[in-house]
């Protein structure tokens, strides 16, 4: 996406001749897996700060936290590497924090020092709930205009009364006299396709009230990107205070990948003391199509940790009252003590992907739950959360071998992703442990390929299988018959579940359809869709989706016609989508089967067949496109996002175009003429 050049020379020429962009003096984002090089602790808790990966507090990952063991009551300090603040009279401190509470009340707060003993305190709060927030505090304390001066951010209280405090993004300048920061575009990572408006997050910065700005965005829903008309927004904003504000536009997308920059231009009718912080972009998917979400619980526990038995009775009750709503692995630790005898080398790389250093400790869709069971709230929070991939597999046991089929699919456009399958015993009773308890469930057994799952690259409506047969003598399973199988997919950066099923146990794989097709009649008054039968089993029938609408349930034919519907998304010049999920008995399906076709506008007025022609299909290197009595057209080539490729001005009977340098996929040839447009689905090889 470019913004205009005019409105780019503009904002350059009025960076240069009025911005005074802000001292920083220190910016830390965690980005390492280690505390900050010149990064100390003082006072009490040296072991209960660390560098973890996980984004509690609000930032990216990584951040840093303060566990609560080993427990200490008192102060201890997390001190930055000094700032030279010769001729600074105060500053500004911010970060980004959260806090797991237990019980009771908590103080932190932001205290520096010119000698690296006498801590002189600019700001404190009191929190004693579980929550978190963003914190600016302007702070003058008697170091100011020295030299060598020393922050820190300490905690005072009783450690063993929280479970964690999580820190992030801590900068510290100097305030500016005008200054509006953008802070966030808030439009989520992945939304469904249709209409999506956008929010964005500002924050007053400098000392004067802010009573109105100005942004410039781009319209990412035009063939043609280019910035939108500036959007105004009347507002009361104080010092430091934040406030979420909407585009005055939204956008009616197709899925696929975008990316939306919003950038601040105008500041109480000028341009503010500090441009640095006024644009960003944010990428984000637009999914086809939803599906059920099953949370994933992963559980970090040991037969030899005493505070697990409470832990595993609450998910019993749990899993218990939820059945059909969850996935469930638990990894037995090889702590504390000795601990759990079944512990093995997939549960260790599962340790290390969460920086899990405690038991028994939760996770939901990849989110820590903390050193407590998953709550029924958060539950049922994630189960009403749609999700945009869907996950089917089913396994058979021969012997002491396990056999594992898994289709893994995604509505979005999906890469740097994992898929997980992971190997559980029901119950087990022969690692009992030293906490009292007899039996344990859930029990991972063995990871498919190991811990470190296997890459997942998908395209919208593609889907990936993998099979495996892995003999169980080898694991510390009990009963062959007892098995589990957890199927999960996840980001292994953000560690965001984008969905998870347990394996159908002890039967065949449910198999989707195959060579699904999907196309307007030539007169666009009818859909047409076509398939052929799953490659093995019996289906009971099919369920059939247009556009996320359900059309047909337990739908028994291979091919099926929508006159009602075509005549309306005919005249919608854009993508649509047809899905077909296979249907077994008990209540078992399949992973679904998409298929992308396009409209045209006013076909009824072209005699298509006999005017316009496209071929070879599919092409590698070139497509020719023929007319009759050469009459004078546009075509226009979208791909499979609906992203517009290549324009074209045809004036002759036969014109060729070259398209040996398009990436192999499925790409629309949009025809247009003065009566209206034709559009063919062409496949470059």
């Amino acid at each position: 996406m470019k913004k205009t050049l005019l409105f780019v020379l503009a904002l350059l020429l009025s960076t240069a001749m009025f911005a005074q962009n802000r001292a920083s003096l220190l910016h830390e984002t965690f980005d390492g897996s280690s505390m900050p090089e010149g990064w100390t602790i003082n006072g009490l808790g040296a072991s209960n700060w660390s560098i973890v990966h996980s984004n509690k507090a609000g930032g990216d990952a990584n951040e840093l936290k303060i566990n609560y063991y080993p427990s200490f009551d008192g102060i201890s300090r997390v001190v930055m590497t000094p700032v030279n603040l010769t001729d600074v009279e105060s500053v500004v401190v911010s970060f980004k924090h959260y806090l797991d509470n237990f019980s009771g009340a908590h103080n932190i707060g932001i205290a520096t020092s010119s000698d690296g003993s006498t801590w002189n305190t600019g700001w404190s709060q009191t929190y004693n709930s579980t929550g978190g927030g963003s914190v600016s505090e302007l702070i003058s304390t008697p170091d100011m205009g020295k030299e060598n001066v020393y922050f820190c951010i300490y905690y005072e209280g009783y450690s063993y009364n929280i479970n964690d405090w999580y820190f992030d993004d801590i900068e510290i300048f100097t305030q500016e006299n005008l200054d509006l920061k953008l802070v966030s575009i808030d439009v989520p990572n992945i939304v469904n396709a249709g209409v999506t408006e956008v929010p964005f997050t500002v924050q007053n910065m400098g000392a004067t009230t802010i009573e109105s700005f100005t942004i410039e965005t781009v319209d990412i829903s035009a063939d043609y990107c280019g910035t939108t008309n500036p959007q105004t927004f009347e507002t009361n904003l104080a010092p430091f205070e934040i406030a979420q504000f909407t585009l005055q536009i939204s956008f009616d997308l197709n899925p696929g990948t975008y990316n939306i920059p919003i950038d601040i231009i105008d500041v109480n009718g000028t341009v503010d003391d500090d441009t640095n912080n006024n644009g960003m972009d944010k990428t984000f998917n637009v999914s086809a199509g939803i599906a059920q979400r099953i949370p994933m619980i992963e559980h970090f526990s040991s037969s030899t940790c005493p505070p697990c038995v409470n832990v595993n009775y609450a998910m019993a009750n749990l899993t218990a009252a939820n059945p059909g709503k969850y996935t469930y692995t638990k990894y037995p630790c090889y702590w504390p003590g000795s601990g759990d005898p079944y512990c093995n080398d997939d549960v260790r790389t599962r340790v290390s992907f969460y920086a899990c250093n405690a038991a028994p400790q939760t996770f939901l869709d990849g989110i820590d739950q903390g050193f407590t069971s998953v709550t029924q709230g958060a539950l049922d929070e994630h189960y009403a959360t749609p999700a945009f991939a869907d996950v089917r597999g089913a396994f058979n046991v021969q012997g002491n071998t396990i056999n594992v089929t898994a289709d893994f699919m995604s509505y979005f456009n999906m890469s740097g992703i994992n898929a997980y399958i992971s190997i559980n015993e029901k119950t087990t009773t022969g690692n009992v442990g030293t906490n009292g308890e007899t039996e344990f469930h859930h029990i991972l057994m063995k990871m498919l390929e190991d811990g470190n799952g296997n890459p997942l690259e998908l395209n919208i409506g593609e889907y990936k299988r993998f099979e495996y047969s892995f003999d169980m003598s080898s694991t510390f399973v009990e009963e062959m018959n007892d098995l589990e199988v957890s199927l999960w997919i996840q980001d292994p950066v953000s560690r965001e579940i984008f969905n998870s099923r347990f394996a159908y146990e002890y039967t065949e794989h449910c198999y989707p359809v195959q060579n699904l097709t999907a196309d307007f009649s030539e007169d666009g008054s009818a859909i047409n869709v076509a398939w052929e039968a799953p490659e093995t089993g019996t289906p009971t029938g099919y369920n059939i989706y247009i556009n996320g609408v359900l059309m047909e349930e337990n739908y028994t034919s291979t091919s099926y016609t929508n006159n009602e519907l075509a005549t309306e998304l005919y005249n919608m010049p854009k993508n649509h989508y047809v899905e077909v999920r296979t249907m077994y008995a008990d209540d078992k399906s399949s992973v679904s089967l998409m298929d992308i076709f396009a409209s045209g506008v006013n076909v009824s007025e072209i005699n298509e067949t006999s005017s316009f022609n496209v071929y070879p299909n599919p092409a590698s290197d070139f497509v020719k496109v023929t007319t009759v009595n050469g009459q004078q057209s546009t075509v226009r080539i979208y791909n499979i996002l609906g992203m517009l490729v290549e324009e074209i001005e045809i004036n002759s009977n036969e014109t060729e175009i070259n398209v040996s340098d398009y990436n192999p996929g499925i790409y629309f040839f949009s025809i247009q003429t003065e009566n209206g447009n034709v559009t063919k689905k062409i496949v470059v090889e």
